[in-house]
C-alpha cells in the first residue's frame, strides 16, 4: 500500500497549472492500474501530464487507510510533441493513445477539473456525459467554470465533462451560484 506522500503529483511538477504546458495534448489509455506508474515514467522523461486523483478511504486488513485514486481509471492526459508521444508509447504501460482534435476544448475541460481539485471540492466519477443545460458558476473560488447541471432533491449536482472520454465528474454546488450559458 502506497503512502499518500509517495504518490505522483496530479500535474507535472515543472508547472503551476496545466495551461502552462506547451505542445499537443493526448489521452493515454493505460493498462489496468498503471496510471501512476505511467505518470512516474512521464515525469522521468520530462513529459508534461495531468492525472486527476481523488482521496478515498479504503479498509485494508481491517484498518482504514487514505489512498489516492485516479478520477478516470485507465486514463492519463499528457502534453508534448510527436516525439514525446512516441516516448510515452515505449513505456509498455499503454493500450493506446487517443488523438485530441479539439485542443482548446480539452484544455478548458481539464482546467475546470484542475480548478475543482485545487479548491478541495468533493469530486466523484460520473459514468457518462449528461445531456442537459450548460451553466456557469458566477461566484466563489470556482467562478467561471462551466458544466452540466443535474438536479437531485434540493441539491444541485454539477457535472464537469471530458468530452473525448465520454465521462465526467460530479460535484454539488449551491444553485444561487449558477447562471445559464
Amino acid at each position: 500500500m502506497m503512502k499518500l506522500s509517495d504518490n505522483p503529483s496530479i500535474l507535472s511538477p515543472c508547472v503551476e497549472s496545466l495551461t502552462e504546458l506547451s505542445g499537443r495534448w493526448w489521452v493515454a489509455h493505460t493498462r489496468a492500474r498503471n496510471e501512476k506508474a505511467f505518470v512516474w515514467d512521464l515525469h522521468r522523461r520530462d513529459i508534461g501530464y495531468f492525472l486527476p486523483m481523488v482521496e478515498r478511504t479504503r479498509i485494508y486488513n481491517g484498518k482504514k487507510q487514505s489512498v489516492l485514486l485516479p478520477l478516470f481509471s485507465s486514463y492519463v492526459f499528457f502534453c508534448g510533441s510527436d516525439a514525446d508521444r512516441y516516448n510515452a508509447m515505449t513505456t509498455n504501460r499503454l493500450c493506446q493513445t487517443i488523438e485530441v482534435r479539439d485542443q482548446q476544448t480539452i484544455i478548458k475541460e481539464l482546467a475546470a477539473i484542475e480548478k475543482a481539485l485545487a479548491a478541495k471540492v468533493q469530486l466523484d466519477p460520473y459514468p457518462f456525459a449528461v445531456v442537459g443545460q450548460c451553466f456557469r458558476i458566477t461566484g466563489g473560488s470556482l467562478k467561471g467554470m462551466e458544466g452540466i447541471v443535474i438536479k437531485r432533491t434540493q441539491k444541485v449536482r454539477f457535472v464537469l465533462e471530458v468530452d473525448i472520454l465520454g465521462r465526467g465528474t460530479v460535484m454539488e454546488i449551491d444553485a444561487d451560484l449558477l447562471e445559464p450559458v
